[in-house]
Formats: structure tokens, C-alpha cells, sequence
């Protein structure tokens, strides 16, 4: 990957190389090739899947997922062209700090992580490579999701070398079965998240998958709860972490009501917002509509309104869908919620 400068929109932009070290070389003229004869056809495959990443990701705009402006093959290879993001990945922001991950600090950094792919499972698509090193947080604190890893994949189905693929600890079983006995959708993804967290509250990975599939030598964070954290969002993390997927989550939206994060607007079309926890500056959630009995369900007509992103005022990030009208925006701020900004555009 490398830094470069767009003359035409005056930006800097990150430039990844298509390259795989282990079966391409780079020439004297600068052209890439595959090492032997018997690496072409993986270097191929690879190459074809490289650019079908960067068709992928440029279909998608989301603050908390890389961005891809253009791609285009050359030199026998082929190149994106991405948004730069300054910052640390949360691995390194983790070894360096262990104070790092409180469990404020953590929900603020996954709900636009969990909002990016979200966006993704709408459209068939999944992950499958989320990680501490897969993350990068910006300065002012903003979380943003690194590329598939798609090529390594083919290159390591190919190759039969899981080790290219998959990063212990971080990759459910079902991505250790290519037989098609395990299916693999947002759940697989749910495990990655789940695993993460797990990382950032206890120092740790937890075990690779098919070492618990064996034998499960893992405690649950419920079951010895670091000092801290709600009861409730250790729960959230222990059932993503589930070894057998029907046992975890069956999408980000159940995954987030699980960690006590706001959940996405529903087929009734709830609405949520973020409400004063009592504590200054620290936004809770409250749900509101016919699939919460006993809370605030707003007034008005349903049927032609224009749901759109919701931020919270104290943190600005990302709460959840949905388009409140002013009258019900006062009604629910005289029941204690937070200012909030509403996207009418």
C-alpha cells in the first residue's frame, strides 16, 4: 500500500498493489509476474479476485468502511485507489493502552463498524476478515473497516494454506469448512465482531475455533465479569462467540440489541434515538415503537417518510436509522432524550 497525491482533487489517497510476496516478483521494468509457471493460474485467480474487491467496495459509501475511488490494472497487476486514513489500527492502539477499552469507548468504536456491515449483509456481501489489525481509528476517533481480504482467500483456497486466509481467533469454524457443511452469512461476521471485543476486554484472542470445537476451554466473560463492564454487554459478546453457528446472533441487528447498542429501524419502522443516561455526555438508547410495549411510540402518519441516519449530539456517531418529525423530536426531549441531529436531506 502507498501514500500518494490525486493532482486532479488534491487529496492524498492510499494505493494498494495487488502483489502477493509468496507467488509474484517484481520485475526490473517494474511489471509483476508470478514466480514459476506452477504459481500463474493462484496468481490469476488471486488477480481476478483482487479486482472484483475493488467493484465491490466502490458500490458502497459509508463513513466506517474504506472507501475505493477507482481501480485499474497495469505493470501485469492491478491497483485501487482508496480514501488515506490517518490513524492507528486498534491492534496497535491495544498494545500500547490497555486502558484503551472501556466499554463506552468500545460501543462507540463497533456501532458504526456494525452500522458499515450491516450494509454489506443487505446486499449478499460479507466480511469475513474482521479483526484488531483490519481496523483503523482516526484521530478524532472515527473507526473505519479495511479491505475483504478477498484475494488471500482464493489464494489460500488454492493452496489449501489456511494460514493465508484466516487469523486465529477471529475466524468462526464455519470458515474452516469449505464442504459447504457449515454455512457461512452475518453470523460469520457476528463471531469476528464478538471476538474482537473479547480481545479488547481481555488482552487476548480468545482460542482458534477449531481448537474449541473440541474442546471449549473458553470462559465466559459473563461468567467471570471483568470490573467495569455491563453484564449485559458481556452477554452480547458471549453469544457472538458461540462455536456452533446457529447458537450465535443471526445478524448485526440482533448481534447490537444483544450488546445493548441501538438497534436498526424494523419492518414497523421504530425509531431510535439516543436518550441521556444520566451520566453527562454519555448517550444510552431509547427504543420507541410497537415492538418496545411500554415506551414512546411517536405520533403521525407512517407511509411516505424518508428514513435517514440519526446522530447523537454529545458523541456524533452513528445511533441507528430513522427520521423524526419535529413535534415528535420536542415530545421525546421533554421525556429526557438528548439533542439530536436529524439528516432531512
Amino acid at each position: 500500500v502507498y501514500l500518494a497525491f490525486d493532482h486532479s482533487l488534491h487529496r492524498n489517497v492510499a494505493i494498494k498493489e495487488y502483489l502477493p510476496s509468496a507467488y509474484a516478483v517484481r520485475r526490473s521494468n517494474h511489471t509483476i509476474a508470478a514466480r514459476s509457471g506452477q504459481h500463474q493460474a493462484t496468481f490469476e485467480a488471486g488477480l481476478r479476485s483482487f479486482i472484483k474487491e475493488a467493484r465491490l467496495l466502490a458500490q458502497f459509501d459509508h463513513p466506517a468502511l474504506v472507501k475505493v475511488h477507482r481501480f485499474w490494472e497495469g505493470n501485469g497487476t492491478a491497483y485501487m485507489a482508496m480514501s488515506y486514513y490517518p490513524g492507528q489500527t486498534l491492534a496497535d492502539i491495544l498494545r500500547a493502552d490497555r486502558t484503551y477499552a472501556t466499554e463506552l469507548r468500545l460501543k462507540g468504536l463497533i456501532a458504526p463498524l456494525l452500522d458499515a456491515v450491516s450494509q454489506l449483509h443487505a446486499q449478499q456481501c460479507f466480511h469475513r476478515d474482521i479483526s484488531p489489525e483490519n481496523i483503523i481509528v482516526q484521530p478524532n476517533g472515527a473507526p473505519v473497516l479495511l479491505d475483504f481480504g478477498a484475494a488471500r482467500r482464493i489464494i489460500g483456497d488454492m493452496t489449501q494454506a489456511l494460514t493465508v486466509v484466516l487469523k486465529p481467533g477471529y475466524a468462526p469454524i464455519e470458515q474452516y469448512v469449505e464442504d459447504g457443511g457449515l454455512v457461512q452469512g452475518p453470523w460469520t461476521d457476528v463471531y469476528g465482531f464478538a471476538a474482537l471485543l473479547y480481545c479488547a476486554v481481555v488482552g487476548k484472542p480468545p482460542p482458534a475455533a477449531v481448537t474449541r470445537a473440541y474442546k471449549d476451554a473458553l470462559v465466559p466473560l459473563a461468567d467471570n465479569p471483568p470490573p467495569g463492564y455491563d453484564p449485559q454487554f458481556l452477554h452480547g459478546i458471549d453469544a457472538g462467540l458461540a462455536v456452533k453457528p446457529e447458537e450465535r446472533p443471526a445478524s448485526i441487528a440482533e448481534f447490537r440489541e444483544l450488546l445493548g447498542l441501538a438497534s436498526v429501524v424494523d419492518t414497523q419502522q421504530t425509531v431510535i434515538i439516543p436518550k441521556g443516561s444520566g451520566v453527562a455526555g454519555v448517550p444510552t438508547v431509547a427504543l420507541f415503537g410497537p415492538k418496545y410495549p411500554g415506551v414512546y411510540s411517536p405520533p403521525g402518519p407512517r407511509v411516505g417518510v424518508v428514513w435517514k441516519q440519526v446522530y447523537c449530539s454529545p458523541c456524533r456517531l452513528r445511533r441507528g436509522l430513522g427520521r423524526v418529525p419535529r413535534r415528535c423530536d420536542e415530545r421525546a426531549r421533554r421525556r429526557g432524550v438528548r439533542r439530536v441531529h436529524h439528516d432531512r436531506g
